[in-house]
């Protein structure tokens, strides 16, 4: 089987390409992105591409010629991307590489990454929505992974090829990207005052497990990849020893300016989950999976304030000195 992953240069591609590369039913790992691996890869392809133009792209896909597809190429703002830029660098991965890939006559599995962001958090929505809420993204970033969403399911029907679109909770981990995880570990953390809503995670590694499960067989749907249990913003803060500064309407504008200083932007999908809560039924995906063993809530946290703050080293010649 020759596996194609988008997005291999971010910490949960390049830990999928791992996980792929041990598997001797795989035959070939390829992927690009617009940055190198974060892992060391043994036996992978990497190309580095310049997103913002669709050749490149397809030519690596057309010269490769996958059996499947890990779309993983839809980028969070304020991961690795500004809000603009992952949307365009979204765009532009699933309509050149999955356009390539449907001309190649080799295509036999799709998979998309996605995020329960796109459930949305407006008026009148579930609180836990599992696979059958119709999507109603309220926050760019749930646009996004629902353009993503979108693209692969066109192609989809068109070729009449399998596909398994992934709705993951937020990713968290000690070296994960993450805009929540940044603001989370901030010495002063912005909080409501009015509510402490629930949110869920979770942990890279389970995420990434996910993936390689689905890279086999026939799994085809809509399945909520979320870890068991919660947190409300407050237990985070107590659990991380940060301070809490509580905040009310207009203050959250403040805050994000104020956050963004601290070298931990804020985007919109972050301030939603702040303010409403995040949560999803991961029911389905765990029992179809197999993913009994995820990190719940608590420990995704715990590690994630136990990971040491980086600690400067004098040079030789300071020691000298």
């Amino acid at each position: 089987m020759r596996v194609l992953i988008t997005g291999m240069g971010g910490e949960l591609g390049s830990r999928v390409a791992q996980l792929l590369e041990d598997d001797p039913r795989v035959e070939e790992v390829s992927g690009l992105d617009f940055v190198p691996p974060r892992r060391r890869l043994r036996r992978s392809r990497f190309r580095r591409v310049d997103l913002s133009g669709l050749d490149a792209a397809a030519d690596f896909v057309a010269e490769m010629a996958p059996e499947v597809v890990l779309h993983l190429g839809v980028y969070e703002p304020h991961a690795r991307s500004s809000p603009v830029g992952a949307a365009e660098r979204t765009a532009n991965t699933s309509v050149a590489v999955l356009g390539a890939a449907a001309r190649t006559g080799t295509l036999r599995r799709v998979v998309v990454r996605s995020g329960i962001e796109v459930y949305g958090r407006g008026r009148g929505r579930p609180s836990v929505p599992d696979e059958l809420v119709p999507p109603e993204p309220s926050s760019l970033f749930g646009r996004i992974c629902l353009e993503a969403e979108q693209v692969a399911a066109a192609m989809s029907r068109r070729l009449d090829v399998p596909l398994t679109t992934l709705r993951l909770a937020p990713v968290v981990g000690s070296h994960v990207p993450s805009p929540l995880g940044r603001v989370l570990r901030l010495p002063i953390v912005p909080v409501s005052i009015v509510s402490d809503p629930p949110f869920c995670m979770v942990h890279v590694e389970d995420a990434a497990a996910a993936f390689a499960a689905v890279a086999h067989g026939d799994r085809g749907g809509v399945l909520n990849v979320v870890a068991p249990g919660a947190a409300t913003p407050w237990q985070a803060v107590r659990l991380g020893g940060r301070v809490p500064f509580p905040i009310l309407g207009r203050g959250w504008e403040v805050a994000r300016r104020f956050a963004e200083l601290a070298g931990a932007p804020v985007p919109t999908h972050v301030v939603e989950l702040l303010r409403r809560g995040r949560t999803a039924d991961g029911a389905r995906a765990r029992s179809i999976i197999g993913l009994h063993d995820m990190r719940d809530a608590q420990a995704i946290l715990a590690e994630l304030f136990e990971w040491a703050s980086v600690t400067p080293i004098a040079s030789a010649q300071t020691r000298v000195a």
